[in-house]
């Protein structure tokens, strides 16, 4: 109780001080609150509009393809969950793979499509060099034959993927393509498809469509959405572009002895692209020193000429299904760099090939 009149009476006898000695407190700053990931991606798309119209894509086209465009939070889930073939535990066997493709729902729709297309797909083939099955074989193991094509939009899809920043580089440049097809005259509710942003019959990301999808029935439109003409015109385009080559096979079934030496045959070069896949390639090799080797053929195939190189790929590992692959398995895999999705469109292709 002193103590506390005490400092009363102290207070009482210190002069007031003027309102201009009185420091001001200090202010309590809070830190912003972290920007919403949606108003971060609107941020993003200024400035990628601003790159858009440096690349010379039009004020129309920047408009009515970004304006109200929002971010997908699903499209970049579904991108971050893609398997990770480095974990081996992650990878499914090539016979469940393929178990689960080359089924009568795809294999009996591709033999129709193929009687009912027949004088298209000749004239196509007679152009690019690609037989019909090879096309088919694609067709239907992208789309099942246009079946299902994707509902997502391209152009959100691609945004999200840039602005996400895993593959920043990549779904940027797709996204100026998919601009530059609204500017070529491409619809924008054309623009639908995977997620992923690859769209139309044979799912072709919009770099692709402008490289090579072709309008082969002459209307003045490449529509790979809705032409069956053009869908496999484009197709055999793309993989003609990518070293297909007139009159070769893709590949054959083999079986390999149990004594091989896989160290002789090894492949000591490393790839400059695909590299994962073409390292569980073989070097090139001769067929006629894969002959000598105790390599036989499979399913009724027979040998091509003994100077044509091939590559031995075992998707399974040793002992486990092999296979011979020859240069058009390279173009294939230029479509999709999967050991199982090139093995599989020619499987499927052999199926669908006429008198099968």
């Amino acid at each position: 109780m002193i103590l506390r009149f005490a400092a009363i009476a102290l207070v009482l006898l210190v002069p007031a001080a003027s309102s201009a000695q009185i420091p001001e407190p200090a202010q309590q700053t809070e830190a912003p609150p972290e920007p919403s990931t949606e108003m971060r991606f609107q941020a993003w798309l200024s400035d990628f509009r601003a790159r858009a119209a440096g690349e010379g894509i039009s004020a129309a086209t920047i408009a009515s393809a970004l304006d109200r465009l929002t971010y997908s939070a699903r499209v970049v889930s579904l991108d971050r969950a893609q398997p990770d073939d480095s974990r081996p535990q992650s990878v499914p066997l090539f016979s469940d793979y393929l178990a689960a493709r080359l089924v009568p729902a795809r294999i009996n729709p591709g033999k129709r499509l193929a009687s009912e297309l027949s004088p298209t797909l000749r004239a196509v083939e007679a152009r690019y060099g690609v037989p019909p099955e090879i096309m088919l074989g694609i067709w239907g193991m992208e789309t099942s034959y246009g079946g299902y094509t994707g509902n997502f939009d391209l152009v959100r899809s691609l945004a999200s993927l840039a602005f996400d920043g895993r593959r920043e580089a990549l779904f940027t440049r797709e996204l100026i393509a998919a601009l530059r097809m609204i500017d070529s005259g491409v619809p924008r509710s054309r623009l639908v498809g995977s997620w992923a942003g690859a769209t139309g019959n044979p799912q072709f990301l919009p770099s692709s469509y402008l490289t090579h999808a072709v309008d082969f029935d002459g209307d003045g439109t490449a529509d790979i959405w809705q032409s069956r003409a053009d869908t496999a015109a484009s197709i055999a385009n793309y993989l003609k572009n990518n070293g297909w080559v007139t009159g070769g096979d893709w590949a054959m079934r083999v079986s390999v002895p149990a004594a091989l030496d896989r160290m002789r045959v090894v492949n000591t070069i490393e790839p400059k692209s695909c590299t994962r896949v073409l390292a569980k390639h073989s070097r090139w090799i001769p067929v006629k020193e894969w002959r000598e080797l105790g390599l036989q053929p499979l399913d009724g195939r027979t040998w091509p000429a003994d100077d044509t190189l091939a590559t031995l790929v075992e998707p399974d590992g040793p002992g486990k299904g092999a296979y011979l692959s020859y240069g058009n398995f390279r173009a294939l895999l230029a479509y999709n760099c999967s050991n199982f999705y090139a093995l599989s469109v020619g499987l499927l292709a052999d199926q669908l090939r006429t008198g099968s």
